[in-house]
């Protein structure tokens, strides 16, 4: 009988250590996401989230105060990459926050793929990221974008190289 070991998951401490260094990443140290104006909902990793408010600045119509479609294809793109490196970080659980975070300079988006289903009207937009495949070397992940009624606004989905 063979026994593999297992490598010790993270501290608690070093998992809110992790939570926090990737919260300044996504919501601060990319600038266009302040722009954008993403904040951090979830770490889940089968649905991590984030969420930003509706403004004048992302009005792509101008007649109805509709979200820009450039915004929203933005949106599900970080919200790819975000679910791709909180899924890195649960695969590599007994990695520091430095070390996760590290991993996170390797990634990038090679394919992302937009579908417009609704006006995206709202006062606050949920986008939602879903790994189907993490390989070593690329991430596959379907994104949502709902308003704050959960209406479906669009719907993504992107190959991300993770290596």
């Amino acid at each position: 009988m063979t026994h593999t070991a297992q490598t010790p998951r993270r501290s608690a401490e070093e998992q809110q250590r992790l939570e926090a260094t990737l919260r300044e990443m996504f919501e601060h140290r990319i600038s266009f996401n302040e722009v954008l104006g993403l904040k951090v909902a979830s770490f889940d990793p089968a649905a991590p989230q984030l969420v930003f408010d509706m403004r004048p600045e992302l009005v792509g119509h101008y007649l109805y105060g509709r979200l820009h479609g450039g915004a929203i294809a933005a949106v599900l793109d970080t919200v790819g990459g975000f679910a791709a490196v909180v899924g890195i970080a649960e695969k590599f659980a007994g990695e520091s926050a430095e070390q996760v975070a590290h991993r996170f300079g390797r990634i990038g988006t090679i394919d992302l793929r937009t579908d417009f289903l609704h006006q995206g009207i709202g006062k606050q937009f949920t986008a939602t990221g879903r790994i189907t495949r993490l390989g070593g070397r690329i991430a596959s992940i379907q994104m949502t974008l709902e308003n704050e009624s959960g209406l479906l606004i669009a719907t993504g989905s992107a190959a991300y190289v993770v290596s």
